[in-house]
């Protein structure tokens, strides 16, 4: 077994719902409509409500209340939808995962902060394209989740060296399964046709520093993952940005060039709009703030 072999059997267990395959292609369109788009999710009303309360919410802020999805389609641009789309369909999309092996509540925490992290890390860095950055932390992680579902006994043997931190489970998925959940997150992204500047980040980011393309986005990805497993309510111990070498590959935060200051601002903001973002799309799991 291998990643690539494992992502191609599990593609139509853990597929994204037609409505989101919908929207993306719509998005890669030369020139989406507007229209069209909105024609699409107003026929999933699942969709169209959770999608009304987060532009609504204060991660965006607007002053003023936006009740029709072309409005919030004109207002928050079509690639933070494409973001806001993935989030609420991804939530849904990995259901039955074994409870008594990982608990989806910190696993979605991890995973949404991640993503808000990663993207104002970007924006601070003037990242030409920083809501990319967003779908990255939320994707980095699908990996666990699906040799979690499908190898439940491998699973318990490398998840039993979770006191020992992050690195011994990654060294253990590689002894046991031949390949980390980075690389399977990103054999499965690869099947749903998702841009290779994100599949490719999400594979590498666990070694960012030898990664030949798309350096930033890996290197940012790396900080964001470490920083959210950090502020997580399992976490070992308590992030602090002046201290934040050994926590991080070496050489990241040169490479960046991020100071405490600018991260802990991150971190502040992350907090806040993550809560946001989980209170719509999985209300449970804000029980763990």
């Amino acid at each position: 077994m291998n990643a690539q072999s494992l992502a191609n059997q599990v593609k139509s267990l853990f597929s994204l719902p037609e409505v989101a395959l919908r929207v993306n292609e719509a998005l890669n369109t030369p020139e989406p409509s507007i229209v069209e788009l909105e024609e699409i999710i107003i026929n999933d009303p699942a969709l169209t409500a959770k999608l009304l309360q987060i532009v609504n919410s204060s991660y965006f802020g607007f002053p003023a209340t936006i009740d029709t999805v072309s409005r919030a389609i004109t207002i928050i641009g079509l690639k933070e939808l494409k973001n806001l789309v993935l989030t609420t369909s991804v939530a849904t999309t990995f259901k039955g995962v074994p409870a008594e092996l990982i608990d989806m509540d910190v696993f979605w925490f991890h995973s949404i902060t991640s993503a808000v992290l990663a993207k104002l890390l970007a924006k601070r860095l003037n990242h030409p394209d920083y809501e990319r950055m967003f779908i990255g932390g939320l994707l980095h992680s699908i990996g666990r989740l699906i040799y979690i579902s499908q190898c439940p006994e491998i699973s318990r043997e490398i998840l039993a060296t979770k006191s020992q931190g992050e690195d011994s489970i990654i060294a253990a998925e590689r002894e046991k399964l031949g390949f980390t959940y980075a690389e399977l997150g990103a054999e499965l992204l690869k099947t749903w046709k998702l841009p290779e500047n994100i599949w490719q980040m999400i594979n590498d980011h666990l070694d960012p520093l030898n990664t030949k393309q798309f350096n930033q986005d890996t290197c940012l990805l790396h900080i964001a993952s470490k920083i959210a497993s950090s502020i997580e309510p399992c976490a070992k111990y308590d992030f602090n940005a002046e201290e934040m070498e050994p926590h991080f590959n070496p050489g990241v935060i040169d490479q960046l060039k991020l100071s405490p200051n600018q991260i802990q601002f991150c971190i502040d903001e992350a907090l806040l709009q993550a809560f946001d973002i989980l209170s719509i799309i999985n209300p449970k799991a804000t029980s763990i703030f």
